[in-house]
């Protein structure tokens, strides 16, 4: 992979993220931009954005996004990639649509996708290619070129994503208090979603209990414990646990919270614990809150070592995978076969994500699929 330079027939890279508030004054319509069309009044989404105010009204999403911007310019950069990155959010500055517009002035007419979403799911695939549709739609409304777009598979199992992942697991164990260390348990954590939205999960074919999202996740655990034993000599109990849930109480979500799993595990007599973040690529609002405050707190309470290990963001080895991504990508569609890493028992994802892959509760069209609109 590291021979090859050339993107043909990508002219451009777009890093696709979610988007956050920058400000105090940014909440409340940030949170508006989210929650579009379900009817949520003003006072409730000042009560949601709590957590926002906690930090300022700052999320620390755009400020890592850029971040990754600078990490991933320069890699290209270094291995004589010459394509240009733009970014765009969906719920805040800069928007994708007018990314996408700015990708047009500049005569870009074939585009990649990042999105910072590494699994399968709704809410991390589907919604970002109904998103993609909605502002091509955009576009050709205004009588604009329509250019091509294609997501870059899920990398939940690259060597790029999950290497930084096991080191940051290791440094927080090594910081744990000795006498406790060898007793650790490690708690992976990753953002819950309705149980339905998670059994149609994945392609059709890996619909069922938890369907892809979980079992992308329990892979990607597996390997992280097996890379730690065989570096530690330890092999740590662990579970996959969720956190950050926003759902209406009577709707299933996965299960078990965090703070509920530090509950079980100090009960249990376990001494310490590493929390992992692997659901998540960046420290996002919901682990600067969900578990460095709320979870933490918790712990404290229990008198419970903790550890939170550190997230992706623009470690180089991500900016590498990116690099790779792309570049296997192109291969694919100059109609050659190339290596396609992936650690696990899952393999490499799906290039083109198929019809039922995701399927949201109302149909809407989406960019970059096999059904899409814009082929």
């Amino acid at each position: 992979m590291s021979e090859l330079r050339a993107p043909a027939p990508y002219d451009a890279l777009l890093l696709l993220s979610f988007g956050g508030p920058e400000g105090p004054d940014d909440v409340v319509p940030f949170l508006a931009n989210v929650t579009r069309g379900r009817g949520i009044p003003e006072e409730r989404l000042k009560e949601v954005g709590k957590h926002y105010f906690l930090f300022g009204g700052v999320s620390p999403i755009n400020a890592q996004n850029r971040a990754l911007l600078d990490a991933l310019r320069k890699d290209f950069a270094h291995h004589g990639l010459d394509l240009p990155v733009y970014w765009g959010n969906r719920n805040w500055a800069p928007y994708l649509t007018d990314t996408l517009r700015e990708m047009v002035a500049d005569g870009h007419r074939r585009i990649a996708v990042l999105a910072t979403s590494a699994y399968a799911s709704y809410s991390g695939c589907r919604q970002y290619r109904e998103n993609l549709a909605e502002s091509l739609a955009v576009l050709e409304a205004e009588g604009l070129p329509v250019p091509r777009v294609d997501k870059l598979r899920h990398y939940f199992n690259h060597p790029g994503f999950v290497r930084p992942m096991v080191e940051g697991v290791l440094t927080s164990l090594a910081e744990l208090p000795e006498e406790d260390r060898a007793g650790a348990h490690l708690a992976f954590t990753t953002h819950s979603i309705p149980t339905s939205a998670a059994d149609t999960s994945g392609p059709e074919e890996a619909h069922g209990d938890g369907g892809a999202y979980v079992a992308e996740h329990l892979d990607v655990a597996r390997v992280i414990v097996d890379a730690v034993r065989e570096e530690t000599g330890v092999a740590y109990p662990w579970q996959l646990v969720y956190q950050s849930r926003s759902g209406a109480p009577h709707t299933p979500w996965l299960e078990p919270d965090i703070c509920d799993h530090l509950e079980a595990l100090h009960g249990a007599g376990v001494p310490a614990v590493v929390m992992a973040p692997i659901g998540f690529v960046s420290d996002h609002m919901e682990v600067l809150y969900d578990l460095d405050t709320e979870a933490t707190a918790k712990a404290a309470e229990l008198g419970l070592p903790v550890r939170r290990s550190a997230t992706v963001g623009a470690d180089p080895r991500f900016a590498a995978a990116v690099r790779e991504l792309v570049l296997e990508r192109a291969a694919t569609e100059q109609g050659r076969t190339v290596e396609r890493c992936a650690l696990g028992a899952l393999g490499p994802s799906h290039d083109l994500c198929p019809v039922g892959c995701c399927p949201a509760r109302a149909l809407k069209p989406a960019a970059a699929g096999a059904d899409s609109p814009y082929a």
